[in-house]
């Protein structure tokens, strides 16, 4: 069974898609073939290759054997911390390894590769890349320092079947016409999505800072799109009120499967999903709740890294949210538009932020900050997303923490 709608969508490097040759699209379709019956309909988990010659050699695992190489460690404290160390940097790690570095993961789990041989015919000349992008559609990713965005609609459950269709119609409506928006502003998000019966999980396929940002002006504008809509409703079930959560981690990614053969779709699950689910969980009504992170990025001269945190991250999105002016919301353009994080009024020339504890029903505190977005149209209309300070008081944290940050660039309704 052919997969060939895959070639296009594998042909991507970084955000650019790229056009096949016919010889690679040969090349990949017949490697494909092969990954695909290694793969074996799910029984086996294919986390990295290498070329040797004319011959594909993979690194593939049964299903079942990263959780059980974990387990087997854990008779002590240090070898859980090694193997678990070593699992996930096998899984974050670049599914094209070297021919050492692949036999060094190959003895580290303990599995000998498999051999493809005459996988590749003298002249076969393909981008790696590509080759890996098939092999990650057959295997698991850890993804470390990616932005994920949770959209919950309130009492959905409390709908009938259709309303509950239409509401989730009306939320992927204003998902994908802020894509369409940011779009326009040369914006590209390669966003994924999937739901969570009530709402959607959604993600940038790119890693990196300006990825992350690019989420959180596509959930402003969604949101915006949504606020909008209701308004205009005036009340209307199939319109969702929505609570969103905002958060930077880690998670695995793997993807569906549907019949006999795995999907352009991804799953993600994980420490940042599970942290956005448990922060959901205590949002009011309307509420933005933004995580609290602090991640490792590149420095500019790419040589050492640097981190930055929710504070940082806020800070760098306001500073370009003039890019944003002009894009239209329902048929009105953006004159201004400001982000923040909100805390006490502003007084001798600091702004404070407030830093919120919250408990989940298991007991683990996590720390969360509430986030304010104010849009200002050219009709002179504004939109006013999150809930400011003072209507906070139904939502259920545990301890309250006030920051002061001298230089954030703060703007209250």
């Amino acid at each position: 069974m052919k997969r060939a709608t895959w070639l296009d969508l594998v042909s991507t490097v970084g955000d650019s898609p790229q056009a096949l040759t016919q010889q690679a699209r040969q090349v990949l379709a017949k490697l494909d073939d092969a990954l695909f019956a290694l793969w074996h309909l799910g029984e086996n988990v294919l986390l990295a290759w290498t070329r040797l010659g004319d011959e594909l050699h993979v690194l593939a695992v049964r299903h079942y054997e990263i959780a059980e190489a974990i387990e087997r460690g854990s008779r002590s404290e240090a070898a859980l911390t090694s193997t678990t160390d070593l699992v996930n940097g096998i899984l974050a790690g670049p599914k094209h390894l070297p021919l050492e570095r692949f036999e060094a993961a190959c003895r580290a789990l303990g599995r000998k590769p498999h051999v493809t041989a005459g996988a590749f015919a003298p002249g076969d000349e393909v981008e790696p890349e590509y080759i890996s992008n098939l092999v990650r559609r057959y295997g698991v990713s850890l993804v470390t320092g990616r932005a994920v965005l949770l959209l919950d609609a309130v009492e959905f459950s409390l709908h009938p079947p259709l309303e509950q269709v239409a509401m989730l119609n009306s939320l992927a409506y204003s998902v994908n016409s802020a894509h369409q928006q940011l779009l326009s502003k040369d914006i590209h998000i390669n966003f994924a999505r999937t739901t969570t019966g009530d709402g959607f999980y959604i993600w940038n396929r790119s890693k990196s800072v300006d990825a992350n940002i690019a989420l959180y002006k596509l959930a402003m504008m969604l949101l915006a799109d949504n606020a909008v809509a209701q308004s205009k409703a005036k009340g209307a079930s199939w319109v969702p009120r929505l609570r969103a959560a905002f958060h930077v981690g880690e998670h695995y990614e793997f993807y569906q499967v549907e019949a006999l053969n795995p999907t352009t779709f991804s799953y993600i699950v994980g420490p940042v999903t599970i942290d956005l689910s448990r922060m959901i969980e205590k949002g009011l009504p309307g509420q933005i709740l933004l995580g609290d992170f602090e991640i490792d990025v590149e420095a500019d001269d790419t040589s050492r890294t640097a981190r930055y945190d929710t504070l940082d991250f806020v800070e760098k999105t306001a500073a370009t949210l003039d890019h944003l002016h002009g894009l239209e919301i329902a048929g009105d353009r953006v004159a201004s538009i400001r982000c923040y994080l909100t805390g006490q009024k502003p007084g001798g020339g600091r702004f404070p932020v407030n830093r919120y504890q919250i408990s989940d029903k298991h007991g683990t505190v996590r720390t969360v900050y509430n986030a304010k977005v104010n849009i200002h149209c050219q009709s002179g209309d504004s939109i006013y997303l999150g809930l400011q300070n003072e209507s906070l008081a139904a939502f259920g944290a545990t301890w309250v923490d006030v920051l002061s940050r001298s230089n954030l660039d703060n703007k209250y309704n």
